[in-house]
């Protein structure tokens, strides 16, 4: 397939208002949790609280995606897979948080996401192929963002297949309730299947919606995401990078329909930028429509130190007190 590559904007330094010139400041339509510096677990009801009210105001004009919001966060089976995806990912990894948090700040996101294509005519492939209105695409994206990591639970390795595996009883109970037509909902649920499975690029995802998934799965790179692995004792580029993030916005772009802003307070971000974020938006069906722009915080002329010493033990490094 061939895909345009996204040009990848990386700016650091003290350019305070991340404002091109001769144009006026675009407001965030989104500005995903995570960068508030109280500690993780404080701060993880905070994250999901913040995530909740976006997805809610959002989805007010959408009532069956809303419905179905409400029985997935309700949904014991669903709860479980969530932690123990989690434990998993965080406790016998050292990865970042793919759980319960992650499920809500990644379904904000996407559909801020969607928002922004939908508001310049930019039509999903639920519209497109016949299968549903808007609120059946606000519904596959919203499913398919918060059920895309479930398979973590399983193993990280395959976790996509796992998760389209352990999202089928969910899925059949929620969609069962909200639509009685059983070949509009197994419709549906075949995007929603699509965007679990292909949300990591393995393989990359085809559809639009798939895509939305996709990208906002790259947005959940700030630091309150990361505090846990590197309080774990996970020192690498990787929990460093994570830690340099302190802000990531979705707004209306002004040469794409969005733009992406990540501000950092170490420079040491741009690889989790590009690793995590730009991958997702280069490898999707998004790479037309989105811009990034990673810059350091204003009034920070020098990079933030987050260690200050490593120590190599045994396969990896752990803090060092010089």
């Amino acid at each position: 397939m061939n895909r345009e590559r996204l040009k990848l904007n990386v700016h650091v330094g003290r350019d305070a208002n991340l404002q091109r010139a001769g144009t006026k400041p675009i407001e965030p339509e989104y500005v995903t949790p995570g960068s508030s510096d109280v500690e993780f677990p404080t701060a993880r009801n905070n994250l999901i609280a913040e995530a909740d009210q976006a997805i809610r105001r959002d989805l007010e004009p959408y009532p069956k995606t809303l419905k179905a919001y409400e029985l997935l966060i309700a949904d014991q089976e669903a709860i479980a897979n969530w932690d123990m995806a989690n434990y998993i990912t965080v406790r016998k990894l050292g990865y970042n948080d793919h759980g319960r948090v992650h499920a809500y700040v990644t379904g904000a996101a996407s559909l801020a996401l969607l928002e922004l294509l939908l508001e310049q005519g930019i039509r999903g492939d639920v519209l497109e192929s016949g299968s549903g209105d808007t609120d059946d695409t606000y519904l596959v994206v919203l499913l398919g963002t918060m059920l895309h990591d479930i398979g973590n639970q399983v193993h990280r390795a395959a976790h996509e297949a796992h998760g389209v595996a352990l999202s089928l009883p969910i899925l059949e109970r929620i969609l069962g309730v909200v639509y009685p037509d059983v070949a509009h909902r197994t419709k549906l649920r075949a995007f929603i299947l699509h965007s679990i499975n292909c949300h990591d690029l393995n393989p990359a995802p085809l559809t639009l919606e798939g895509g939305v998934t996709a990208v906002a799965d790259g947005t959940d790179i700030t630091k309150g995401r990361g505090r846990k692995a590197f309080a774990l004792g996970k020192i690498d580029i990787h929990s460093v990078s994570a830690l340099s993030i302190e802000q990531v916005t979705i707004s209306r772009g002004q040469d794409k329909p969005i733009e992406i802003r990540v501000r950092m307070t170490n420079s040491a971000g741009i690889f989790q930028t590009e690793e995590t974020l730009a991958k997702k938006v280069i490898n999707t069906p998004l790479s037309k429509y989105v811009d990034i722009i990673a810059s350091a915080l204003e009034n920070t002329p020098h990079d933030e130190r987050i260690i200050e010493s490593v120590h190599l033990e045994g396969k990896g490094f752990v803090k060092f007190e010089v």
